[in-house]
């Protein structure tokens, strides 16, 4: 459904409406705890509340990297787009929130997971958009690349419009974070400058985290939640626009 229905026009469409974020007001903390009404169903060993996998993908990444502060705030944050999945926000299908991400607008990868499902996607049969390159040029960047729609490009849209602090390479890993045929598979890399290289080194480390972090140790919430606070404090506005 998500390959049938991820179109070059429908990305247009909802990245227009929710760029509006006139769905509501609230800190970065109160969205973490939104999430835990949240259920991702492609998320295949995940049965914990969403805030403690957020906290532990950001406790495994301070516990390896503790002088990279906006890398533990990157790996709290790097899911709350899937807040899209609750009512207050659309309540938006499975298939328009979560799953892998890829570009639109030009040809769809071979490495993309279930490619055959693109048959019958319209896009697939549009000639401006079936070539290796589509309506991009080579190295004209990933800013400029329009992502398959879900929680990665919505928390994206979020942090860069509040005017967060946190570096370009946290902002890549947000909203690069499901674009697996680029950090697995190598694919669409022609489509890169050389900002995106830098920031793609970043995007692979904090990979391993947001896979392999979940486990059946459980997160003091209250214990690490100061620290948390203190590091959402630096890098964002106290309530913002979602």
């Amino acid at each position: 459904v998500n390959h049938i229905n991820q179109t070059y026009d429908f990305v247009k469409r909802m990245r227009e409406g929710y760029a509006k974020l006139d769905k509501a007001e609230m800190s970065i903390w109160e969205c973490c705890e939104l999430l835990n009404d949240v259920v991702d169903d492609s998320d295949p060993d995940l049965d914990e509340p969403q805030i403690e996998h957020l906290l532990q993908t950001a406790e495994a990444i301070r516990k390896d990297y503790p002088n990279e502060d906006w890398l533990h705030l990157t790996g709290l944050i790097h899911d709350l787009g899937k807040v899209l999945l609750h009512p207050t926000f659309g309540e938006l299908p499975q298939w328009a929130v979560v799953g892998d991400t890829f570009p639109l607008g030009c040809a769809f990868d071979e490495s993309i997971v279930h490619h055959k499902y693109f048959k019958d996607n319209p896009d697939h049969s549009n000639p401006s958009y079936s070539t290796k390159n589509g309506i991009y040029e080579e190295g004209c960047g990933l800013e400029n690349v329009v992502m398959s729609w879900g929680h990665d490009d919505y928390m994206y849209l979020v942090a860069k419009e509040n005017g967060t602090t946190l570096p370009p390479a946290a902002l890549f890993t947000i909203r690069y974070h499901s674009f697996y045929p680029l950090h697995r598979a190598g694919a669409y890399t022609h489509l890169m400058n050389e900002e995106d290289h830098e920031s793609l080194r970043w995007l692979k480390v904090f990979n391993k985290y947001d896979l392999y972090s979940k486990s059946k140790v459980r997160i003091d919430v209250e214990k690490v939640k100061p620290y948390y606070l203190s590091l959402i404090e630096k890098y964002f506005p106290a309530k913002l626009r979602w």
